[in-house]
């Protein structure tokens, strides 16, 4: 059995094994905000998240080690998910039988308990979807917690700590830890719950859809009845998912049994504009400054969310006016030589279906560059080379890296940029495979037509490609 973990109150000082990834390090901050003396642990600690450390005071230990341990002498341990059982750091805890916790539990024990779980989950649009919530709440007067998976450029952070009944948590499926095998969201206990959608993923620890439709499920139950579910019914593995729940479900999307709907949609280089509905009644127009379909649903469901925890409609209207986005989704980084570089998440295939289709929409009159890593431990494998090839081919031009540490995926199950190149070459598409940045980068720099766009997707920091490829791009100027 595990060593009991000390109430809070007996808890100064927390150490955080793996505190430099997205999830684990906003938790260090949070901690560090609330008066407790927190350290960490990483193999290194890149931006943003390793200056938001650094901002908030908290000393990252190089490398994991068991000495780690006597230096800061910790009351309470939390591992993150990326650590593994045989981490020498994680086994001195074990052993020394010092108190530990995942992180789900470590952010459930100390700031979610009495409060009111909002949690946003889903295979795409969970960030997007807690920052807007989250936001439209602290406009509102609300005075939410908030905790991200990325940096919500109107908190300038990836959370928020306030003294108001919500919290809201971005939910995802991934397992807790090496020690519990249980999806992470389910530690949130929602009260209300926003399922934005469900389709394959995270292929290293799920074998199906159905697999992950399970999960999703157990997630829906945990709703009470005097809770609320937002579901995109317009998905038919997100039907099938709530269709067991117990608390009550408003559906959004585009078909007619939708409870909240559109109409009269507006696309353009500013923004979204469309009148809301909700049970066959207009209650608005809102105009949103986020790009494409798929984020318009996100606004939709998050509207939901909003209404349902009792924001008017009109406060909700001027929120979405000053909402600024997220981090490292369709973020412009900056252009030269006629060249916008544009920043974004994307790695499952719908999401960059949709985000190059959002950059139509915000950049009608230029090429559309689709430039990608396959970083994901699923978008390493070959399990979506087909809808990848789909994908690809709403960009002008196409261009693939290498996968991100091939070795580390058995040469059969491993994604082959080769062939997907090669069919989008067959169907008419200006496509290159181009292992190294710099010739990806190079690429860029001597067929760009001078009215373009570079759009950059991984979910990891890509070698640094956007900085150098700006700084390349203003020796042409």
């Amino acid at each position: 059995m595990p060593p009991e973990v000390p109430v809070p109150e007996e808890v100064r000082k927390v150490h955080l094994i793996a505190v430099a990834g997205t999830g684990m390090g906003t938790l260090a901050c949070m901690l560090a905000d609330r008066g407790f003396e927190v350290t960490g642990s990483d193999v290194a600690a890149y931006p943003p998240m390793g200056d938001q450390l650094r901002s908030a005071g908290i000393d990252v230990l190089e490398g994991f080690n068991a000495d780690h341990l006597k230096a800061v002498r910790p009351d309470l341990v939390v591992i993150g998910n990326a650590v593994r059982a045989e981490n020498p750091e994680a086994q001195a805890v074990l052993s020394q039988e010092i108190p530990y916790l995942s992180f789900p539990d470590a952010v459930h024990y100390f700031f979610i308990r009495g409060k009111h779980s909002v949690v946003a989950t889903g295979t795409h649009g969970k960030t997007t979807a807690t920052s807007l919530i989250g936001w439209m709440l602290t406009h509102g007067g609300e005075d939410p917690s908030v905790l991200i998976g990325g940096v919500a450029e109107n908190f300038g952070r990836s959370f928020r700590l306030g003294d108001g009944e919500a919290f809201v948590i971005e939910g995802d499926e991934y397992d807790t830890a090496f020690f519990d095998k249980t999806p992470k969201f389910l530690h949130y206990v929602p009260r209300t719950l926003l399922l934005t959608s469900c389709e394959f993923d995270h292929a290293d620890i799920y074998d199906s859809l159905e697999q992950i439709q399970q999960s999703f499920a157990e997630l829906v139950k945990l709703v009470p009845d005097d809770g609320l579910i937002v579901a995109a019914t317009d998905n038919q593995a997100v039907r099938q998912v709530v269709a067991g729940a117990s608390a009550p479900i408003e559906g959004y999307g585009f078909q007619e049994e939708a409870d909240w709907k559109v109409s009269d949609v507006t696309f353009g280089p500013e923004g979204t504009s469309f009148n809301v509905w909700r049970s066959g009644e207009r209650l608005g127009r809102v105009r949103s400054p986020l790009h494409g379909r798929h984020n318009l649903e996100n606004v939709l469901g998050s509207i939901a969310v909003c209404h349902g925890l009792g924001m008017e409609f009109e406060a909700i209207e001027q929120a979405l006016l000053e909402f600024r986005g997220v981090r490292r989704r369709q973020q412009v980084r900056g252009s030269a030589a006629g060249v916008t570089v544009v920043e974004d998440f994307a790695h499952h295939p719908t999401a960059v279906r949709e985000t190059i289709a959002g950059m139509r929409a915000q950049f009608p009159d230029q090429k559309i560059w689709a430039i990608f890593e396959p970083r994901t431990n699923t978008s390493r494998r070959r399990f979506f080379e087909d809808a990848y090839i789909e994908a690809f081919s709403l960009a002008d031009r196409v261009v693939l890296a290498e996968v991100y540490q091939p070795e580390n995926i058995e040469p059969g199950d491993r994604f082959r940029p080769e062939r997907v190149i090669e069919a989008l070459g067959a169907a008419g598409v200006d496509a290159h495979y181009e292992p190294e940045i710099d010739g990806i980068i190079e690429r860029l720099a001597a067929s760009r037509s001078g009215a373009d766009v570079a759009l950059i997707m991984s979910n990891g920091a890509f070698g640094g490609i956007y900085e150098r490829m700006l700084s390349r791009l203003s020796e042409l100027e």
